[in-house]
């Protein structure tokens, strides 16, 4: 059986996890693209990942590599200021075309360039945005009206023991991007823009208690695709408590924001990296059905996993998780075409793919 060619541009965790993921099946030939390759990567019996030394800033050679080897479609998992790049790449060669990205301006020049191609384009498909749209679209069915869409994620430690009650799980580019750009919300039935790091707010998942505030870029297309429909609907990043107020306190009271490159400089002196992590999901839409308010809720926490004798983060698996369910439908059950709004997909076709299964193991979904 001819195998799916996939190129993974970025050989950092996400990239590595989504080879490792898409080899192991036998369906996917993985190729990782990138200037060097500082991590092992996994050893797949029968089908091994390859690396390409390809550099994102030398594009008619990665075009010339794409061709050559017959690629099907590309992964962008490189840091969100170089993806538009690859998003190019797609569309000059007219394959499909992957990405996580949470960044709003970048997802807006690949839905242009999507016009351009006749593959398919499907960009923020990682958890947030990504699988929490999946999630909260399903939720919404069947409500006549609905007063409000609540999405919480939080990437976090399984324990903390510093000043900010945090530790990076995942790319210190992509907190501070989210941490200073504005928030694509519904209030009020309008669709508006309001600040990072604002509307604090207490979640209680599994007896945990989280805070959680406005960040940019986890609700997707939702707020789009919604407008019109939905009273209420924002998306917020959960952390401990007490993290908001000293992150504000730096972006806002000090002004930092204006130079994100001495904020990711100083977190990167003072906050640790760690493995031993958590992701938090939380989702509710509350409304009408039948004239009876109602409110349907999703709720999960997902952990390190094992996968062939490879340990991944449980932030790795929820986001490779996610690119490569999406990748699965696209390329191989041929199910989805054109740009893919994320929210297409049913929660439930999401939980039954082999990679999307993941999230199956430990969620609780009330009134479905």
């Amino acid at each position: 059986m001819t195998k799916h060619k996939v190129l993974i541009m970025g050989a950092g965790k996400i990239g590595i996890t989504v080879a490792g993921l898409l080899a192991r099946t036998g369906d996917y030939e993985a190729y990782i693209g990138d200037l060097n390759l500082n991590q092992k990567l996994p050893t797949i019996h029968n089908n091994p990942i390859h690396f390409e030394k390809l550099d994102i800033k030398d594009p008619n050679t990665i075009i010339t590599f794409v061709k050559k080897e017959g690629i099907e479609g590309v992964v962008s998992c490189l840091p969100f200021h170089l993806t538009i790049e690859v998003a190019k790449i797609a569309s000059l060669c007219n394959i499909h075309y992957f990405d996580p990205t949470e960044d709003v301006s970048t997802t807006q020049m690949v839905h242009e360039l999507s016009k351009k191609s006749t593959a398919t384009f499907a960009p923020q498909c990682g958890l947030a945005p990504g699988f929490i749209s999946i999630a909260a679209n399903s939720l919404m069915d069947g409500f006549d009206n609905i007063e409000h869409v609540k999405m919480r994620v939080g990437a976090l430690t399984q324990n903390t023991n510093n000043s900010l009650n945090y530790a990076f799980t995942w790319s210190i580019d992509g907190v501070v991007n989210e941490y200073i750009h504005p928030c694509l919300v519904i209030e009020n039935g309008e669709r508006k823009l309001k600040p990072a790091l604002t509307d604090l707010e207490t979640v209680i998942v599994d007896n945990f208690h989280y805070e959680a505030f406005n960040t940019s870029g986890g609700v997707g297309s939702l707020v789009d695709s919604y407008a019109g429909r939905v009273k209420n609907m924002d998306y917020k990043t959960m952390r401990y408590p007490g993290h908001c107020s000293k992150m504000s306190f730096m972006l806002n009271d000090l002004k930092l924001r204006e130079d994100p490159n001495l904020v990711k400089s100083i977190l990167s002196k003072v906050v640790p990296y760690a493995e031993d992590d958590k992701v938090v999901v939380s989702v509710s839409v509350q409304g009408y059905r039948q004239d009876v308010f109602t409110e349907k809720t999703y709720t999960n926490t997902l952990y390190p996993t094992n996968v062939d004798g490879n340990k991944y983060t449980a932030i790795q698996m929820t986001t490779a998780a996610g690119i490569c369910t999406i990748v699965d439908l696209v390329m191989h059950e041929k199910s989805l075409s054109g740009l893919v709004k994320q929210e297409q997909v049913s929660l439930k076709d999401f939980l039954f793919n082999r990679f999307g299964s993941y999230y199956s193991q430990t969620d609780k979904t009330s009134n479905i």
